[in-house]
């Protein structure tokens, strides 16, 4: 049976530390606002949760921001609490993700071979359809 109630409570804490990033209001240097948060997986029991965060900054500076994250993760967490007014606020443990970065730099691999020079639509031959 799909858990609705952990599925709404993890968009709704993306949503929720995804503005205290764009906000400012995690005072800790490594982390801007150049970082989105791209999931939240809460436990069936919903005692953690683990937060996808992504950049489109270098890794490093991903990977900075993470560890920045993971430690306001008690501010963020009593935040998520004054917000959320539930009984217990999951734990909360940040993880890079590398995704989207990933997903970009494929594209531009396809489009690079799709475009090649001297070939016109990918080299195929092309037939418009009715």
């Amino acid at each position: 049976m799909p858990d609705y109630r952990g599925e709404r409570l993890g968009k709704l804490m993306s949503e929720k530390i995804g503005a205290l990033i764009v906000e400012g209001k995690i005072k800790d240097p490594r982390v801007d606002s150049f970082l989105s948060v791209t999931r939240a997986d809460v436990s069936n029991d919903l005692s953690y949760a683990n937060i996808y965060v992504s950049s489109f900054k270098s890794e490093n500076g991903l990977l900075s921001g993470v560890a920045g994250l993971q430690s306001a993760a008690g501010f963020i967490q009593s935040k998520l609490a004054a917000i959320l007014r539930i009984r217990h606020t999951p734990r909360l443990r940040f993880h890079a993700d590398f995704g989207p970065r990933e997903s970009f730099a494929l594209n531009q691999k396809i489009d690079e071979l799709t475009l090649a020079p001297g070939t016109e639509h990918g080299g195929e031959n092309y037939v418009a359809a009715d």
